[in-house]
């Protein structure tokens, strides 16, 4: 067993070394623009510039401080490292998905190839890319795992790793902020205070290369840059969020905030219902950790379509239970994980992919998903 792991990792690694060597060392766009910040964090420089246009720096000063390492390599070098860290955090994404979801014995293990088969196109995006979104989701997962075996230890250590990870993750993105609702709603408590004594020092520690005052100054830099470049992003082919959805549907942007508004009321209402209706099920945090997973490409203004492989816990779980919907049900689910999984531009062309990306349709590709996940938290199969 041993010897066929090692022989399949050893694969896995030639086959990525020859992806990277070809095609994405000579991309990772996004990858350029996080090392450019690491050498200015370096030097103590500010970190949000209006000159750099459409490729400006719009993560935290913390985020930043991840790259400084890599930013004493030359480009290709650290490009390769971040290459082989996405692979390795996808890995880490399938495998703890996959032992979450797939407890049961009798349980078909082809049901996480079949989930990565219907992300593999964000999966590859993220690494054209060289984005960050995979890294998070893995520490993510590892929260969801802590959280998910703490329900049945009642272990002080898990609930700590929890915090540590989530706080983690929120501090390097701030759309991991969802799950805060969530741990003071189950009283997770000791989670929700060590993560959030972790996202408070992460805005302090880039003091260390802008001095107090200057960290002060970088932080509001950080918000105003948000506030400025945002909001003309919301009609962007690729924003996938449902505040892009309904912005690009009614061409009115006081309207569509509202409406969106509205939604993530209605989101959250059911949320609630779905959560008090898990209390009598043996282990009720996997579905709903999946589902804020879920829901996070969904909810961020700036859901870009490959964020959408944040999903892959909530897509397992529906394919592996995909016997507990009525017929009918089954194939309607399979033709949108068919959709899903074949909406690639080289199989469309320019002109259909640009129109289907343009209204927003992976938007409700994913709602239809989500749906799954309300109904079988009410039959009571998750």
């Amino acid at each position: 067993m041993r010897k066929k792991t090692a022989i399949f990792l050893l694969a896995g690694f030639l086959v990525s070394l020859a992806i990277f060597l070809i095609k994405s060392g000579k991309e990772m766009a996004d990858f350029e623009v996080n090392y450019k910040a690491g050498q200015r964090l370096l030097a103590g420089e500010t970190l949000y510039r209006t000159d750099d246009q459409h490729w400006q720096f719009k993560y935290s000063p913390f985020s930043a401080m991840i790259y400084v390492p890599l930013s004493f390599l030359p480009l290709r070098a650290a490009k390769g490292i971040w290459f082989f860290a996405i692979i390795a955090s996808i890995g880490v994404i399938i495998a703890f998905s996959s032992k979450l979801v797939m407890r049961e014995a009798s349980a078909k293990m082809v049901w996480p190839l079949f989930a990565s088969l219907v992300l593999a196109r964000y999966f590859f995006r993220e690494l054209q890319l060289g984005q960050i979104n995979s890294i998070i989701t893995a520490i993510l997962v590892g929260m969801i795992w802590q959280i998910d075996h703490d329900e049945e230890t009642r272990s002080t250590r898990r609930r700590t790793l929890a915090g540590l990870f989530w706080g983690l993750a929120t501090a390097l993105k701030p759309y991991a902020v969802i799950f805060l609702p969530y741990f003071i709603l189950k009283k997770h408590f000791r989670a929700a205070a060590i993560g959030i004594c972790v996202v408070i020092l992460s805005l302090a520690v880039p003091a260390m290369f802008f001095g107090l005052q200057g960290n002060i100054v970088v932080v509001k830099e950080w918000a105003f840059s948000l506030a400025q470049s945002t909001p003309h992003l919301f009609t962007t082919q690729d924003n996938v969020s449902l505040l892009a959805f309904v912005s690009k549907w009614l061409k009115n942007p006081s309207l569509a905030l509202a409406v969106f508004a509205a939604g993530v009321i209605i989101f959250a209402f059911l949320t609630l219902r779905l959560i008090f209706a898990g209390k009598k099920i043996k282990r009720p945090a996997l579905l709903e950790c999946a589902l804020l997973l879920f829901f996070i490409p969904l909810l961020s203004p700036l859901g870009w379509d490959y964020t959408f492989l944040s999903s892959f816990t909530a897509v397992l779980l529906v394919l592996e239970r995909l016997t507990s919907f009525p017929k009918a049900a089954r194939v309607f689910l399979s033709l949108n994980f068919t959709l899903i999984a074949l909406t690639l531009y080289d199989l469309l062309g320019r002109t259909i992919y640009a129109s289907y990306m343009s209204w927003s349709v992976p938007t409700l590709n994913f709602l239809i998903i989500a749906g799954a996940l309300f109904y079988l938290r009410q039959t009571k199969n998750a």
